[in-house]
């Protein structure tokens, strides 16, 4: 291994030890209490009696007997947003397959699932990192009848998989696979539609252009084809063990795609019906977390999944943090240009060698774990084999020895650049993450004086008015989880190209989000603590100057120390979120945990948080 990976590794096994030890002992105790299999043998007959009543026929049969496995289908179809509308026939096609290895499958439950690319600079848009929540409570409902073997979770999209996964975690002890729909076909390149956008911005091109790119760029069912957290979600389902190899990245019309469903469906209740069953929170290991972050940065992924990863692990008793993040982008080197990062989608990337040649080239340079479990079997290597429907049936076949597009993948010892492009931030303003794989060398460091605004239209506003047509450093608070719920602040990207277009030294400061999507313009996000907790970062003036230097990782305002300490946090502006929903989820703004601790409701993992605290991260750079 990797000497870093190993460190790693072994730092977060020995932070987890008490708390992973608690939830695998949980794990043991539910799966004693299950040894009379299948699960529902201890139902009382009544209780039994309404488990069976919707079955008809020979799963009537199957279910009333002490014998077949019962498998259950958690769903995020809805017929509204392309990811997820692929989903519809899906739990028949799983139904007939589970009948055809002696089991049964029914859908145990829905999931919510929003699409963040029609809320973006909307309302709902503050429920959508709180939806993940939710959906890892819904999936527990779910499953709470406690008279399945096994899982199915059909989900792709942003919080979806986070938040089923979370789920699915605390039934760990059940066999469990992820189930994906593939990204639609290639549409009007992802370049040529950021283009569209910064003119539109710029006032160059009307509405009308506008929407033509937008509807060419996203126009038939499944996954948008950009890498953000969607795509970025398949990827680490594939390194982390919980697809079928190689199942991220097929499209939702391939054969392909209804034979790895099948094969899924197969392989759940075939764990589920073996002598030495395992479940998900057994394939979810310290080990498993590190592959995911490794994969994450070697492909400049989403993000998001600083908060996602930080919060799935922890579901399974697991203590991950952004200084892990940060370590292993020094180690991790970046070996995909997917957009936002280059101009190739993911299905460029499937076709040179996706996921499978990832994992081998990962693999053979030390910085994945090999001996891990997975829904495949035990073993990651197995994960470096692809799919194909060989004379109507399933096989995993070798990869070819090189990358098929050396311009969107490449191998670990030939890399686009030697680290992973993350950076954690610590300075006088805390604790925040940059993604810098698509950040130009010349603004890997900005320096400039503060505009400060609490929402996304005054920004806009000025912007329009031709007040930020200088070097400027752009300060956005009030967006952390416990303001507004963290909404991604993707409308002021155009707006941002724009000045560094017009050759301004720009940046972002912000206690939001910016997701997979973040690009070309240096962002420090998910700032902690946050803006509405006396964070430093309620304390910065207009004209105060800041630093964002991801070179160093430091993020600091440049006034004097002793004034910027005696300086009274600014006052809220921003009104508590009222409508859309809104105020369904004050409970959960009130009880919603930091960015750095995953930004779930649900507690921390070896962590003290005192709200009120608002002391500067120092980060590892500085005790290293």
């Amino acid at each position: 291994m990797h000497p870093v990976v190993a460190d790693v590794t072994a730092r977060v096994t020995d932070r987890s030890r008490a708390s992973r030890t608690a939830y695998l002992q949980r794990l043991s105790r539910a799966a004693s209490e299950l040894s009379l299999r299948p699960a529902r043998t201890d139902l009382g007959c009544s209780n039994l009696a309404h488990a069976v009543a919707s079955c008809g026929g020979s799963d009537r049969t199957t279910m009333a007997a002490d014998t077949g496995v019962s498998l259950g289908i958690i769903t995020s179809y809805n017929d509204m947003l392309s990811a997820h509308a692929p989903f519809e026939h899906y739990p028949a096609a799983m139904k007939q397959t589970a009948r055809e290895v002696g089991a049964v499958a029914r859908v145990a439950g829905g999931v919510p699932a929003m699409c963040d690319g029609i809320t973006q600079g909307r309302a709902g848009m503050e429920l959508s990192l709180f939806s993940r929540d939710v959906i890892a409570m819904s999936a527990a409902i779910a499953l709470s009848h406690d008279v399945f073997d096994g899982v199915l979770m059909l989900g792709v999209c942003d919080k979806i998989v986070p938040g089923l996964v979370a789920g699915a975690l605390s039934f760990g002890h059940l066999p469990t696979a992820l189930v994906p729909a593939g990204p639609m076909a290639s549409g009007r390149s992802n370049a040529d539609k950021a283009e569209t956008r910064k003119a539109y911005a710029a006032g160059e091109v009307g509405r009308e252009e506008l929407l033509e790119s937008e509807v060419a760029s996203y126009h038939s069912p499944g996954t948008c084809t950009f890498y953000g957290t969607a795509n970025s979600n398949q990827m680490l389902m594939d390194v982390m063990g919980l697809h079928l190899p190689g199942a991220a990245f097929v499209h939702p019309d391939d054969p392909l795609r209804d034979a790895l469903t099948a094969a899924t469906t197969s392989r759940v209740a075939e764990i589920a019906a073996s002598d030495s069953p395992y479940g998900i929170g057994q394939v979810v290991s310290e080990k498993t977390v590190v592959n995911g972050v490794v994969a994450l940065l070697a492909t400049g992924g989403s993000t998001n999944h600083t908060m996602h990863l930080i919060s799935m692990a922890a579901a399974a008793g697991i203590d991950l943090t952004w200084e892990d993040f940060d370590d292993l982008s020094t180690a991790v080197p970046s070996i995909a240009r997917i957009y936002p990062n280059g101009p190739a989608d993911v299905n460029h990337f499937h076709a040179a060698g996706g996921t499978p040649f990832l994992i081998r080239t990962l693999l053979d340079h030390g910085l994945l774990h090999e001996d891990v479990l997975t829904v495949a079997g035990p073993g990651l290597r197995r994960y470096t084999q692809r799919p194909e429907v060989v004379d109507g049936r399933l096989e995993f076949v070798d990869i070819a020895t090189a990358s098929g597009d050396a311009a969107v993948l490449r191998a670990a010892d030939n890399p686009f650049t030697v680290d992973g492009g993350l950076r954690v931030l610590g300075g006088t303003l805390g604790h925040a993450v940059i993604k810098v794989s698509a950040v130009k060398d010349e603004h890997r460091v900005i320096e400039a004086p503060a505009r400060v605004f609490t929402d996304q239209v005054g920004f806009l506003q000025a912007f329009s008015r031709r007040e930020l047509d200088r070097d400027v450093i752009v300060v956005i608070r009030e967006q952390g989880p416990s303001a507004n719920g963290m909404p991604e602040l993707h409308a002021l990207t155009p707006s941002l190209g724009v000045l560094q277009k017009r050759g301004y030294a720009v940046a972002l400061v912000t206690d939001g989000r910016m997701s997979g999507a973040s690009g070309a313009i240096p962002a420090a996000i998910h700032v902690t603590p946050e803006s509405v907790h006396a964070g430093p970062i309620s304390k910065v003036h207009d004209g105060d100057v800041i630093r964002v230097d991801s070179l160093t990782g430091r993020l600091d305002v440049l006034v004097d120390e002793d004034e910027f300490a005696s300086r009274v946090p600014s006052p809220r502006v921003s009104p508590e979120g009222v409508g859309t929903g809104r105020e369904l989820f004050a409970p959960m703004r009130a009880a919603v945990g930091r960015a750095d601790e995953g930004a779930h409701i649900f507690g921390s993992l070896g962590h003290v948080w005192d709200k009120s605290d608002s002391a500067p991260f120092v980060s590892h750079e500085e005790t290293r």
